[in-house]
């Protein structure tokens, strides 16, 4: 089984948090399939503060290239999505230069696991206080404020595609830190309500969570152990393959107000990473199983 691209050639789309990791793959992807992509985040050349390698710049132009003849572009957007005048203006900037165009929000932006340490699995009393304002700030609120901006674009077109990236499908399930575990759950929550007062309007909102993934930052922290990421992780290219088949799929309001994996996604619509390999869904250990549930 191999991935087909879908023809997204003359769609417009808005990757947040697109610097490097997840964000960047999607981009990629939405690029190489012929898309206009605005990719956001704080890291630039210019120096814009940022958690990692890669700056909007890099990534911007790592989607051109894999565009190719596709006519798929990408465009450099810096954006601190904890700034709303900053938000705003994105948007702004799309419409205007799109004529109003926007077909994708991919809400991936994600503070939270800056300055991530020993201290993330320590127990909730023992958790410095500005890792739950990071998550809830840098990871729940940009997503909120990143759809916000959208819905004003995507409403009058009687269709669109939300996608956020920050939620989980392991209700079950305990996530091993008492704030990442609850940001997690709201951002699932934060689908179900955004696609339920979006889906009069024609626009669906759709949850497309990566498993364990090959970002820079997990490839580094295996690295500086010796080792190297397992076999059962993916790329961040296989979740852009995911959203860019959910924005190819007509009947996707079909889907609206839910959220997955990206694998149970893939499973779907054929999506293999780029290695060819079908993926597995990530599961957790029986131990991480909630004591209620």
């Amino acid at each position: 089984m191999s991935w087909r691209a879908p023809d997204l050639r003359g769609r417009v789309a808005v990757v947040t948090g697109a610097s490097r990791g997840v964000g960047r793959g999607i981009a990629i992807v939405l690029g190489g399939c012929g898309a206009t992509v605005y990719v956001t985040g704080r890291t630039t050349r210019a120096g814009g503060a940022g958690a990692g390698p890669g700056t909007v710049e890099d990534a911007a132009e790592a989607v051109t290239n894999a565009a190719g003849e596709t006519g798929g572009r990408g465009v450099a957007a810096p954006t601190n999505h904890t700034d709303d005048a900053q938000v705003t203006a994105l948007f702004e900037r799309v419409a205007a230069e799109q004529d109003g165009a926007l077909d994708l929000l991919v809400a991936n932006a994600w503070g939270g696991y800056e300055r991530h340490g020993e201290d993330f699995t320590a127990p909730f009393w023992a958790q410095p206080l500005w890792r739950w304002d990071a998550m809830f700030t840098a990871g729940l609120r940009a997503q909120f404020t990143a759809a916000r901006a959208a819905a004003p674009a995507l409403i009058p077109r009687g269709r669109g595609l939300i996608v956020a990236t920050g939620g989980s499908d392991l209700p079950g399930h305990y996530l091993g830190n008492v704030p990442y575990d609850m940001v997690k759950a709201a951002t699932s929550r934060l689908v179900a309500a955004l696609g339920h007062e979006l889906r009069p309007h024609g626009v669906a909102v759709v949850g497309a969570y990566p498993g364990l993934t090959r970002t820079e930052a997990v490839v580094a922290a295996f690295a500086a152990q010796g080792t190297q990421p397992p076999p059962e992780t993916h790329s961040p290219e296989f979740v852009g393959r995911v959203v860019a088949s959910l924005l190819d799929d007509r009947g996707v309001m079909a889907f609206s107000g839910t959220g997955a994996q990206a694998a149970v996604h893939a499973r779907r619509y054929g999506v293999t990473d780029v290695d060819g390999r079908a993926v597995a869904p990530f599961a957790l250990p029986d131990e991480y199983r909630l004591s209620a549930s």
